[in-house]
């Protein structure tokens, strides 16, 4: 019976792996490699036609976008490599001389014809066209290998959905905001007793690190944006985008201010020596206040990731409760660093400069303020939008397609307030 449960358990992990998008890859990719060597085995010339596979390989990407991009740009570099071998062919031939021009020529003609990453396809491609004695053999047959592995492997993103990034993007932009969190309650515990500024300082580093755990989420965000390009599964994808976008530069706003916030703690940790670091009375409340902007910043993470959701509401409502209660401990800190700074001038700049930084963060998370830089986004994506595409934006117009637009992205803005 424990076998058996064992094994229960077991093949329900492997089910519920199966929807993960890093098994979706792997599997569309086998897919396609496969599909294309079997239709270049009927197709291509050649006897083991590896480069169809290959090219199906490496157009299959993790979304359509980049799928129909990177298929585009490598049948560009075969075709211009196979183009600029014909050419040396029939000139010089092969030489160890005229291979170098082969190489200068075929990486210039690449950037030329902006085949991007595959600017050494070029070359390659190039290379083992002219190194065959049957030329046009050899370079019909890659350039047939090439066409059917892009053919293929974009037909399979076709009916294949590649998966969509943006639930990998919430949980690294939650995953920011949590450890945010955690080093706020670190500087709020030990803003209450005692701090050597070697340990404020170990503070400031962690806020520093934090810029290398953002360019992760850039990443993984970026990605997520490609796949809701072309997708034929996402509605409102240009809103999605923005809605991350926005609320990742949100957050590292927060997270510069923090960083300062924590140099300011430094500063006031040395020039206050073997004394507490706030005042007494000052470091409770200090504390207080940064655990309540913490969970807003949780919470602000929560209402970004779901915000066409069902739960939206509530984690709008959430956010704006604990924003009023950090809120009202920022003016409580605000009264007791008037009465300090009243009966002592010392360190007023450093005692300000922790409030100012506070409510910096506090302004950056607000409701109102999200719904405004959200239309602001909204309107510039738009404007580059119709001055890229001015054709498609008049077909829009006629369809009535370009109204629409405007009045999700009214409700939206009704939605956000």
């Amino acid at each position: 019976m424990h076998v058996v449960r064992k094994w229960s358990a077991g093949l329900l992990r492997l089910l519920e792996r199966r929807r993960e998008p890093v098994v979706v890859q792997t599997l569309r990719s086998a897919t396609a490699a496969t599909i294309a060597y079997v239709i270049a085995l009927r197709l291509s010339p050649e006897p083991a036609p590896l480069t169809a596979p290959l090219t199906a390989l490496l157009v299959v990407q993790v979304t359509f976008y980049a799928t129909l991009t990177n298929g585009i740009r490598r049948v560009n570099s075969v075709v211009a490599g196979v183009l600029v071998a014909i050419a040396f062919s029939v000139l010089v031939g092969l030489t160890w001389w005229s291979l170098a021009l082969l190489i200068v020529a075929s990486l210039a003609v690449g950037h030329l014809v902006r085949v991007d990453e595959y600017v050494a396809e070029v070359a390659i491609s190039a290379m083992l066209v002219l190194g065959v004695t049957t030329v046009g053999f050899t370079a019909w047959a890659r350039i047939v290998e090439t066409l059917i592995g892009a053919v293929v492997g974009t037909a399979c993103n076709l009916l294949l959905s590649p998966p969509v990034w943006v639930d990998e993007a919430g949980r690294s932009i939650e995953d920011l905001a949590r450890r945010l969190r955690q080093l706020m309650l670190r500087m709020g515990e030990e803003a209450a007793g005692g701090t050597p500024w070697q340990r404020a300082a170990e503070r400031l580093h962690e806020a520093r690190r934090l810029d290398a755990h953002i360019a992760q989420v850039d990443a993984s965000l970026r990605q997520a944006e490609d796949s809701l390009r072309l997708n034929p599964r996402v509605k409102e994808g240009l809103l999605h985008r923005v809605v991350l976008r926005t609320g990742l530069d949100t957050l590292e706003i927060c997270t510069v201010v923090l960083r300062v916030l924590a140099r300011s703690f430094t500063d006031l940790a040395k020039a206050r020596g073997s004394e507490e670091l706030f005042p007494s009375g000052i470091g409770p409340t200090v504390g207080q206040l940064l655990s309540e902007i913490g969970d807003a910043v949780v919470s602000f993470a929560v209402l970004v990731t779901t915000h066409l959701s069902e739960n939206a509401e509530s984690a709008e409502a959430r956010l704006s409760a604990e924003l009023h209660t950090a809120a009202g401990t920022r003016d409580r800190l605000a009264e007791l660093l008037r009465e300090e700074v009243h009966r002592d001038w010392a360190n007023w700049q450093l005692l300000g400069a922790v409030l100012t930084e506070a409510n910096r963060i506090i302004d950056e998370l607000n409701t109102e303020h999200r719904t405004r830089r959200l239309l602001e986004e909204l309107d510039r994506v738009s404007r580059e939008h119709r001055a890229k595409l001015p054709r498609m934006t008049r077909l829009r117009e006629r369809l009535g397609v370009q109204e629409e637009l405007w009045r999700n992205r009214a409700g939206f803005g009704e939605r956000s307030r």
